[in-house]
């Protein structure tokens, strides 16, 4: 899996145009969201095959920032306070949380800084709770 950050035009249809960019090359989104902050829209998402996906958003014009790797976790939903524990434990490992939302199979979805440390961190907590 990999997260594509995309930028989007900050109007209506933008993300009609991506998401028809991306039926027509036939390639499915597995999590995301989209935001404008300060009067710029990012988009992050969650794709199998990350550079489908970028091929597809740059053949229709749409900007692609970056295809990064993913830290993918489970939490126990039921629980209160994984989220502040899973992103404290990040924290005291030094590693920096960029981009967090959920795929569309109720799992985390983080982009760190560091991928191959977070997974360590990922790794521990699910050893932990399993």
């Amino acid at each position: 899996m990999k997260d594509l950050a995309i930028e989007l035009d900050d109007c209506p249809g933008a993300l009609a145009e991506m998401g028809e960019a991306l039926g027509r090359a036939g390639v499915s989104v597995e999590g995301g969201g989209a935001w404008v902050v300060h009067g710029r829209a990012i988009a992050h998402f969650l794709f199998t095959d990350g550079e489908a996906a970028r091929d597809a958003l740059e053949g229709a014009g749409i900007r692609v920032l970056a295809v990064r790797d993913e830290v993918v976790q489970r939490l126990r939903q039921a629980v209160p306070g994984q989220l502040g524990a899973l992103t404290r434990r990040m924290a005291d490992a030094q590693v920096n949380i960029e981009v967090l939302y959920s795929d569309h199979g109720n799992q985390l979805i983080l982009v760190v800084d560091d991928a191959v440390k977070g997974r360590m961190v990922a790794d521990t907590w699910s050893k932990e709770w399993a």
